[in-house]
């Protein structure tokens, strides 16, 4: 196993510049054709959602199907499935970032009866209690 940095799969999958697009790209098919893991964490993953909103302007929708993609495709490797796919449920139907929904869901997994946010956006979101 492999573990991949936000800048190459921010390269994978806006392909803005060519060279390191191309090189991450390479790397990504060598493990699919080795059976080598590519682990995406979860501080990857909300630096990715950051990225892709802020800079590339992506919509909701389109950071849920990379994400989506990212945990449903080989040789991509989250580091918590289940608590992705649970985050991501909520990041589609909620107004929270992935990123709150991720920390929400591992809280939650560690035995958190809720996380308290000053967050208003998540005032009647499961798993957090406004302060």
């Amino acid at each position: 196993m492999i573990a991949l940095d936000t800048n190459v799969l921010i390269r994978f999958l806006v392909r803005d510049d060519h060279d390191q697009a191309a090189r991450a790209h390479a790397l990504i098919e060598s493990c699919a054709e080795k059976g080598e893991e590519c682990l995406i964490t979860s501080s990857v993953l909300c630096e990715t959602e950051c990225v892709l909103e802020s800079v590339y302007r992506a919509s909701r929708a389109e950071i849920a199907n990379a994400v989506r993609m990212l945990l449903t495709t080989p040789p991509f490797s989250p580091q918590d499935p289940a608590i992705l796919e649970n985050a991501l449920q909520r990041y589609s139907k909620g107004k929270g970032d992935l990123s709150d929904y991720l920390i929400g869901e591992c809280a939650s997994a560690l035995g958190a009866r809720t996380t308290y946010t000053f967050d208003r956006v998540l005032r009647n979101a499961e798993q957090f209690t406004l302060l």
